[in-house]
């Protein structure tokens, strides 16, 4: 499970993905190329983080 999310939206992102893995997730923040195609799954915002397991 992959979650890609805004400054606004990264707490849900982690509360989602505890919630439906039931497993810790890692926090990663995207490289700059990445932030600049990458949108937010909550909102049209630019993507700041990748809530992962890997």
């Amino acid at each position: 499970m992959e979650l890609f999310c805004c400054q606004t939206h990264v707490g849900q992102g982690l509360d989602e993905f505890v919630a439906k893995t039931e497993s810790y997730p890692i926090l990663t923040e995207l490289s700059d190329s990445k932030k600049l195609s990458t949108k937010c799954n909550y909102c049209e915002e630019q993507a700041l983080y990748l809530v992962a397991s890997k």
